[in-house]
């Protein structure tokens, strides 16, 4: 698809849909996109419970590698994904 069409496509979607929003929590890029990933094979509302104390402890790419497999899954487990 060239650049022409892709703008093409944006400007069509900002119209019909003007300001999308989301019901996943957030406070940076890196948090929407773990959000966005787990949501999924999830519902919002499961991800916001297990992200908001994940967060608190490890919101960047590297506090949740340092987490360590076990330690993440501590955290997702109630949403059932490890």
């Amino acid at each position: 698809m060239n650049p022409d069409k892709r703008k093409q496509i944006f400007k069509i979607l900002a119209r019909a849909h003007g300001t999308p929003s989301t019901e996943l929590n957030f406070r940076s890029n890196f948090e929407l996109l773990v959000a966005v990933i787990l949501s999924a094979q999830a519902t919002d509302i499961s991800v916001n419970k297990a992200t908001e104390k994940l967060y608190r402890i490890a919101n960047t790419p590297q506090t949740i590698l340092n987490l360590g497999l076990t330690g993440l899954k501590q955290h997702i487990r109630t949403i059932g994904l490890y």
